[in-house]
């Protein structure tokens, strides 16, 4: 199943070409945020604050939009920033309760689409509560996320310059893996099964911005890898994102099928302990230099 390792040349163009296109998608949606007032269809000028979010990266956007003190609620996995320790929990993002929501009196919910299905969307709209789940499967839909979220909490002025330094952060990176040969990684998110980063996801975007080449091109977003398929896939780098606490980058090797894995074998193994790589929300940038970083060894970024 594995391809052939694609000449430098090749990969350098690519990955310039799609850099390129995620930066002047970022670059149009920052001069949308600094435009005033709502459009047909959109949220209007009423401000919300009372706020409850479900999924980690639009509790992230919260407070990078400086808005987080509107903040009422919030899933037991937003973990970021520290200030968030302090906001109620109502439950997960797969299983978050209605009554708790309902008692924060919110009036807006958001979230990521997706984890819950529509559900929870149609029973808070049927009770007259604002609801705005937008998808995050790419940078461009991420920066469109951003801004929605500004937009309706009258946040359109740090919008801008939130979206302007990720785009910057994601240029930096652009240029120093120009002209770098990328090579062929499979990004792992769980061990037991072993989940990876597919065609078409997030993290599979992110992989190309910090350039490398996904070893999975098949697939859905995120497939459950056999080992007779990693072996078949022969990546170059490994990256482990599991985040599995007191691991290092060695561990991987010590699970029964990975000592078969060549890039195992030979140590091309990288362990990534941040949950950057993880969520499609404001660090996205930082997550794409963090991959770099460790796929292109002494990287000057």
């Amino acid at each position: 199943m594995g391809d052939e390792a694609t000449p430098k040349r090749e990969c350098a163009q690519m990955t310039c070409r799609i850099s390129r296109r995620a930066c002047l998608g970022a670059l149009a949606l920052v001069l949308g945020c600094r435009a005033s007032g709502g459009r047909g269809g959109g949220p209007g000028s009423r401000i919300r604050t009372r706020v409850v979010s479900v999924t980690p990266n639009t509790t992230e956007t919260v407070f990078a939009l400086g808005v987080g003190g509107r903040l009422v609620g919030r899933s037991r996995y937003c973990d970021y920033p520290v200030e968030v320790a302090g906001v109620p929990v109502v439950g997960g993002y797969v299983d978050p309760s209605l009554e708790t929501i309902l008692g924060l009196r919110p009036d807006l919910v958001v979230g990521a689409r997706g984890p819950m299905g529509k559900g929870l969307v149609d029973k808070l709209e049927g009770r007259g509560i604002e609801c705005y789940f937008p998808q995050t499967e790419s940078v461009h839909e991420v920066f469109q996320m951003i801004m929605g979220v500004a937009e309706r909490m009258d946040a359109k002025s740090r919008c801008g310059s939130l979206l302007e330094s990720m785009r910057n952060g994601l240029r930096k990176v652009e240029k120093a893996v120009h002209g770098r040969y990328k090579p062929r990684t499979l990004l792992v998110f769980g061990h037991s099964p072993v989940s990876v980063a597919g065609p078409g996801s997030f993290s599979d975007e992110m992989l190309t911005l910090a350039g490398c080449d996904n070893a999975v091109k098949h697939g859905t977003r995120y497939p459950i890898l056999g080992f007779e398929t990693i072996i078949g896939l022969d990546p170059d780098l490994i990256v482990d994102a599991t985040m599995f606490s007191g691991q290092n980058a060695e561990a991987i090797g010590n699970r029964p099928g990975w000592a078969s894995v060549r890039a195992v074998r030979e140590g091309r193994v990288s362990k990534i302990d941040s949950d950057q790589v993880l969520r499609p929300g404001p660090r996205l940038a930082e997550g794409v230099e963090l991959i770099c970083r460790n796929a292109h060894v002494g990287v000057e970024i």
